[in-house]
C-alpha cells in the first residue's frame, strides 16, 4: 500500500486527476482496475513486479481516471511520463499473475 500510494502522488504530480480510494486485494486476472468514481484497485503482486512494471500499472490504473478506455487519447496520457510504455507492457504481458 505505501509504495503504490507514493508512487500515486509521484505520478499525479504530473497529472493531478482526483484520486478516491485506493485498494490492495489479491485479483486472479489483473494487474489493477479502475471505476468511474475514481476508485483504483491493485493486485498485491504488483509488489513482485520490476520498479519499471510496476510503475507502468500505476501510470496506467491513474490515466484510467481521464481516459476510460485503451483509445489514443489514453496512451498519450500514458506517453507523458512513461515514454518507453510499450517495451515495459510487453515485457509485463509475459508474466504470469
Amino acid at each position: 500500500r505505501k509504495i503504490a500510494n507514493e508512487r500515486l502522488r509521484h505520478f499525479n504530480a504530473f497529472y493531478g486527476f482526483r484520486i478516491g480510494m485506493v485498494r490492495i486485494g489479491n485479483q486472479k486476472s489483473r494487474w489493477g482496475s479502475c471505476s468511474r468514481n475514481g476508485n483504483i484497485n491493485f493486485n498485491c503482486r504488483i509488489l513482485f513486479l520490476s520498479p519499471e512494471e510496476r510503475d507502468y500499472v500505476i501510470v496506467h490504473e491513474l490515466c484510467h481516471l481521464a481516459e476510460l478506455n485503451h483509445g489514443s487519447r489514453f496512451w498519450l496520457l500514458v506517453s507523458g511520463t512513461l515514454p518507453n510504455h510499450k517495451e515495459v507492457r510487453a515485457s509485463l504481458r509475459k508474466k504470469v499473475l
